[in-house]
């Protein structure tokens, strides 16, 4: 890995006889991308835990992700994907831009960029961004946004973090649909899941709502 770091090669972009024109990559070239990207992630999450009961291993939660992405999003697109793996490295472990670039190439690391939270701002600031920028990802971008949402949400629904109050849930999933109405019209699939989320959680609420005020997420 240390090699990789110093060359800046995009895995992508391999050029054919003519050296000018990039080739489509084989099935094995993309595997191996794909492969290299999950132990890198792994490498870097080894030691986090996710916040559910279960403290599960972090890894699981960009693999899952992708899995999302693949599996019912019905994408494809390796890059994606790969972005997919990485979306949380910088934001929560040593991993550098750079890095990403260095080894994944440089549209992987833009998507990246652009699901990053900068953690020198405020929570609160950090969460506002994050809706006033939905709007003008990359549709790539959106797409890995979508997933990882949807994952968290499901996450929440099956157990909720540790010391987290039912006020915060409610807004959490407040929050959530605030960034994914910022990236809609992206992936039918993914948005229906999401939209069934928020509706099973509206009805949740006026089942314990005492109040006669409508609820809208």
């Amino acid at each position: 890995m240390e090699n990789d770091t110093c060359v800046n090669h995009d895995p992508f972009i391999i050029l054919g006889s003519c050296k000018s024109c990039p080739k489509e990559l084989s099935h094995a070239e993309l595997l191996s991308i794909i492969i290299k990207c999950v132990n890198f992630a792994a490498i870097k999450h080894k030691d986090q835990r996710r916040k559910d009961d279960k403290e599960t291993p972090y890894i699981n939660h960009p693999i899952g992700v992708a899995n999302i992405l693949v599996q019912e999003g019905n994408i494809h697109d390796p890059i994606v994907i790969v972005a997919a793996l990485l979306h949380d490295t910088v934001e929560d472990t040593d991993t550098t831009f750079e890095e990403i670039e260095n080894i994944f190439g440089t549209e992987v690391c833009n998507i990246v960029k652009e699901v990053t939270d900068d953690k020198n701002l405020p929570k609160a600031e950090r969460k506002r961004l994050q809706i006033q920028n939905a709007l003008n990802k990359s549709h790539k971008a959106k797409l890995v946004t979508l997933a990882d949402k949807l994952y968290n949400l499901r996450d929440i629904q099956e157990s909720i973090p540790i010391g987290w109050s039912q006020n915060r849930v409610k807004e959490y999933f407040k929050w959530s649909k605030a960034v994914i109405d910022g990236c809609r019209k992206t992936n039918f699939n993914l948005e229906r899941e999401l939209d069934l989320i928020f509706a099973e959680r509206v009805s949740e609420d006026k089942e314990t709502c005492t109040c006669k005020k409508p609820l809208i997420l």
